[in-house]
């Protein structure tokens, strides 16, 4: 099994969202429909923009943790290494 740390926004440099599940396609699924967090649902973050993967959930979760507290500017420069054009990554999903 593998763990995704992934990081959803709303649009290009708008509102993100951190997260960590052992399903990526089910997650995004959740947030493109307005399930789970409120904050997702209130701010319309739907597009799955970056995401690793990790063997463990302990290993996943460090992750998420550390990446809640980096500074916004870090975040959108790891978005942008893998995902330049902020494509909805979600597309590439059960292929």
């Amino acid at each position: 099994m593998s763990y995704y740390v992934y990081i959803a926004a709303n649009r290009k440099n708008g509102a993100l969202y951190i997260g960590v599940t052992n399903d990526l396609a089910r997650r995004n699924f959740e947030h493109k429909t307005g399930e789970g967090k409120n904050f997702t649902a209130r701010y319309g973050i739907t597009n799955l923009v970056y995401y690793e993967t990790y063997p463990t959930i302990l290993e996943a979760i460090a992750r998420e943790k550390q990446m809640k507290h980096w500074k916004r500017e870090w975040k959108i420069k790891r978005i942008k290494e893998m995902n330049p054009d902020w494509k909805d990554l979600s597309q590439f999903l059960n292929q």
